[in-house]
């Protein structure tokens, strides 16, 4: 079993920045990529950012985030950021960190059922 901690959320006046933190412990050598995913009220689960954790450190990123948020791997190997910037009130939600491994099925790398393990999420708000 993996553990997954987010940290980092608040509240933000838009054309602001957050910066998001995600943990992952237990057992992660299997661990493939970690990705952020949101859940804004009464819409479904995105997929917002992913980083391939293994060394490559490729990144995709959601089209309605690209060129704002930037994903990276900190100097702990199982510990991922997303730094949030020009923040728009549509991107208040909560925010989740996930994990995907190696084990699993691959459905694609912002698709929610790639991912096993997941954090509990930390609510980002932003005011126009």
């Amino acid at each position: 079993q993996a553990q997954v901690v987010e940290s980092g959320g608040g509240s933000v006046q838009a054309g602001g920045s957050l910066r998001l933190s995600c943990a992952a412990s237990g057992y992660t050598a299997s661990i493939k990529t970690m990705a952020w995913f949101r859940q804004a009220p009464g819409k479904e689960r995105e997929g917002v950012a992913v980083i391939w954790t293994d060394g490559g450190g490729g990144t995709v990123y959601a089209d309605s985030v690209q060129g704002r948020f930037t994903i990276s791997q900190d100097s702990a190997k199982n510990t991922v950021s997303l730094q949030m910037n020009s923040l728009k009130a549509e991107d208040t939600a909560i925010y989740y960190c996930a994990l995907a491994t190696y084990a699993g099925i691959w459905f694609g790398s912002l698709d929610r059922r790639t991912y096993r393990y997941w954090g509990q999420g930390t609510q980002v708000t932003v005011s126009s």
